[in-house]
């Protein structure tokens, strides 16, 4: 519960996260959130061969959300996830890690068993109480210098490099880890993540649905990575298929839902150590039905243009978004054209400009700290009301969103057999 009104949070919250950012103004960083902060390292190490170390994953996070406008509505963040494990290199290309992954929020009681967007709603009334508790296991195989297999808990959220229509990166504090099955491959020229998400399993006579995502990223690098402008063209999909034949849900029971993207961008480094380089990016998204009624539209597309600068220690970032009909899986709400804020309401699409300024610091190996102030300019957009033919206009908005996360990863041997 917010205890400071509303236009008071939004004229207090900026200007806290821009002191934080200046207060670290004299150290040297790399300004990306979400590689320092949010991706975890997949690469493994030969050298750790009969290694036996206690490993400890966290990120605190604080985060606010001023929305205004009928798509959603604002809400806090306050809490951490943590993950203590054992991790175990059998061979200099095997990794094993066994622990628990746990979330909480600050001033939280109790949990939905499944915690992951709507999914949670097929669980009943099965809580658990104190901490968000799941069993964390990975299992991964290094078959080449360019191709890792992971089993079990893959390497998710930041780390499939999706753009924000299509992923959240609010989804990196609260999501529950991904787990199934992942296939990576890096190279020079070229980088490849492919991955299941099973999400739900069900057993004979379960009320609710299997569901599972099946996931494709990928970038062609058209040059040189560290050449003075740098091209590429990076490809994403999603497809989640809710179904199963065991269950007890018969009508309008399979549902598929797609998601995709395409594009082209490049990067010109400057060479410069404070005006470090520019990012330009075009995608052209698109949203697809396949089965079943989940949502009000059978299709729709979008295009997203978006641009970066590195200076010094932050990273200035805008972008454009225009779509119809476009309903995103796990982007946010703002780039979807249903509102989450109003039931049974829909929009024409969304026309949305955005500002946001991040700062980031790693303080060495497994210690990160990012802040950021994001900044959604809606404009307005045909608005669909719950009775046949209620039709209007949303009108124009602003919300605001400000967030300061830290990552701690500290690793401790036990014991090289």
């Amino acid at each position: 519960m917010k205890t400071l009104p509303l236009k008071s949070t939004r004229l207090l919250l900026p200007g806290i996260c821009f002191l934080i950012a200046n207060l670290f103004v004299v150290c040297s960083a790399q300004a990306q959130i979400s590689d320092r902060v949010f991706k975890s390292d997949h690469r493994i190490d030969p050298e750790k061969k009969g290694q036996l170390s206690v490993e400890l994953d966290n990120i605190s996070f604080f985060k606010d959300n001023e929305y205004t406008g009928s798509i959603m509505k604002g809400y806090s963040l306050p809490g951490f996830w943590i993950q203590p494990k054992a991790v175990f290199y059998p061979l200099g290309n095997i990794k094993l890690e066994l622990g628990v992954h746990m979330l909480r929020y600050w001033g939280a009681k109790k949990y939905p068993s499944l915690a992951y967007q709507d999914i949670a709603e097929w669980k009943g009334d099965q809580y658990q109480h104190g901490f968000h508790v799941l069993p964390f296991f990975r299992a991964q195989m290094a078959l080449s210098d360019h191709v890792n297999i992971v089993l079990g808990d893959i390497y998710g959220g930041a780390n499939h490099n999706l753009i924000e229509p299509l992923y959240n990166p609010e989804l990196n504090l609260t999501a529950d880890p991904e787990a199934g099955l992942q296939l990576l491959y890096d190279s020079r020229r070229f980088d490849l993540d492919v991955w299941v998400n099973w999400e739900s399993f069900i057993f004979r006579e379960d009320t609710h649905q299997e569901a599972f995502t099946v996931g494709l990223s990928g970038r062609y690098k058209l040059n040189d990575p560290d050449a003075r402008f740098h091209f590429y063209a990076p490809v994403q999909g999603l497809a989640q298929h809710r179904g199963g034949e065991i269950d007890t849900i018969f009508t309008n029971s399979v549902q598929t839902l797609m998601n995709g993207a395409v594009g082209v961008g490049t990067v010109w480094n400057t060479g410069n150590p404070i005006f470090r380089n520019v990012n330009l990016e075009f995608d052209v998204a698109g949203y697809y039905q396949q089965a079943g009624k989940l949502w009000p539209y059978g299709s729709g597309s979008g295009f997203y243009v978006r641009a970066s600068a590195d200076i010094y220690d932050f990273r200035v970032k805008t972008s454009y978004w225009n779509s119809n009909k476009f309903i995103s899986m796990f982007g946010s709400p703002f780039y979807g054209a249903v509102s989450t804020s109003d039931e049974n309401v829909s929009f024409g699409g969304q026309n949305m400009v955005y500002l946001g300024l991040e700062y980031s610091k790693s303080f060495g190996k497994g210690f990160s700290l990012g802040v950021d102030v994001d900044v959604y300019q809606h404009q307005s957009v045909d608005k669909f009301g719950p009775g046949a033919g209620e039709v209007g206009k949303s009108g124009s908005a602003t919300s605001f969103s400000a967030g300061i996360y830290f990552r701690i990863n500290p690793s401790f041997l036990i014991k090289k057999f």
